[in-house]
């Protein structure tokens, strides 16, 4: 396998909702076997871009490539390939952990033995009580839990997930980016977006964005190598204020 190969191909892509121009022509790579990480503020268009690559929101121009497939052209054959974790997990609050994995799980044409066979591997790694609550009740870093397992039931390559650690507290952020690595490991790919700056150093590569722009990207040792910056924090604040001034 070429490991240079690129899982996903971003090019030239513009994104405009009215006069508001969203995201302003940007170029960018994900490769086989990486996490990359979308760093930027809320509202710099990461979710923008996430939801272009997925089909959700239409491309006003420019193109996305998924393991070499246009996603204006083959959307259908591409969904096969991608699972993606929205901001707020994608589950049905009113269903149980249950009822939301057979659902999605019979949406991504699993069939009933897959279903059940998905159904114990939760059950072993949550408490049977939970399984039969619905979501709205559980707690963040549960549903976060749950949400990523659904995201994973059609075994996906190539995995986006939007800001999936926000709203839970630092131990289960580590504990979320341990099954990242775990994800890595067994050769996903995996784009995920975040405004939490210290989990840039857990990504073999970083984007730093800024109202619809690529202000910055590269290894994240490189890139505090290379502004003489001793962390992300620092980096990402002298990127944006000079961004903000041009």
């Amino acid at each position: 396998m070429n490991q240079t190969a690129n899982a996903i191909e971003v090019r030239d892509l513009v994104k405009i909702f009215g006069r508001f121009q969203a995201v302003k022509g940007i170029n960018f790579n994900v490769k086989q076997g990486e996490i990359l990480g979308f760093l930027g503020p809320n509202g710099a268009g990461k979710t923008t871009v996430i939801k272009m690559i997925t089909g959700l929101l239409k491309i006003t121009s420019g193109s996305v490539l998924v393991s070499g497939l246009d996603t204006q052209k083959h959307m259908d054959l591409i969904k096969k390939k991608l699972g993606y974790m929205s901001q707020k997990f994608s589950l049905y609050p009113l269903l149980t952990v249950l009822e939301n994995i057979e659902f999605f799980g019979g949406i991504s044409g699993l069939t009933r033995k897959e279903l059940r066979e998905q159904a114990a591997r939760i059950g072993a790694q949550l408490p049977a009580e939970l399984l039969r609550q619905r979501i709205q009740a559980l707690p963040p870093g549960i549903r976060q839990k749950v949400a990523l397992f659904v995201c994973l039931l059609p075994d996906p390559e190539i995995i986006l997930l939007d800001e999936p650690t926000s709203g839970v507290d630092p131990e289960m952020r580590r504990k979320f980016w341990n099954e990242i690595y775990q994800l890595k490991k067994n050769g996903k790919t995996l784009l995920v977006t975040t405004h939490h700056l210290d989990e840039a150093e857990y990504c073999d590569r970083v984007i730093i964005i800024h109202n619809g722009e690529i202000v910055w990207q590269g290894e994240p040792a490189e890139l505090l190598q290379q502004n003489r910056q001793t962390s992300i924090e620092e980096l990402f604040k002298e990127v944006i204020s000079k961004h903000g001034q041009n």
